[in-house]
């Protein structure tokens, strides 16, 4: 698991391949990554936007970007803490994502990044 504080604001991550889900013959490799979002500061915070960087082990990357993180904009409180579960397919078994988060606070509408730090997907496999 990785872990960054922005702002007060902690975000966590953790992965696993998803052999079930790949297909390495079509270079097709898939990845579930579980996301932590704790709110360490003193303010209700809602998530707005989400940015990624991915990077496959071929020199291939991807941006993506758009509203929320799997179809919401949750407002974390105080305190408080909010999961999630997404994925990833590369085209190769190793490969890595980072990025950020657009937040918004509660008490005055002022928006700010968060840091997604850099986590590593890998095939279990490759680490033998």
């Amino acid at each position: 698991m990785v872990t960054a504080i922005t702002d007060g604001v902690k975000v966590s991550v953790e992965t696993v391949y998803q052999p079930e889900y790949s297909n390495p013959a079509n270079e097709h490799y898939m990845f579930a990554y579980r996301v932590e979002i704790s709110n360490l500061s003193d303010y209700a915070v809602q998530l707005m936007r989400r940015q990624w960087f991915i990077f496959d082990s071929n020199s291939s990357r991807r941006e993506v970007e758009g509203e929320g993180v799997v179809g919401l904009q949750p407002i974390i409180r105080p305190g408080e803490t909010h999961v999630y579960v997404s994925g990833c397919n590369l085209k190769t078994d190793m490969g890595s994502m980072k990025g950020a988060y657009l937040m918004k606070r509660d008490i005055d509408g002022s928006e700010f990044e968060v840091d997604i730090p850099e986590f590593q997907l890998i095939a279990p496999y490759k680490l033998n």
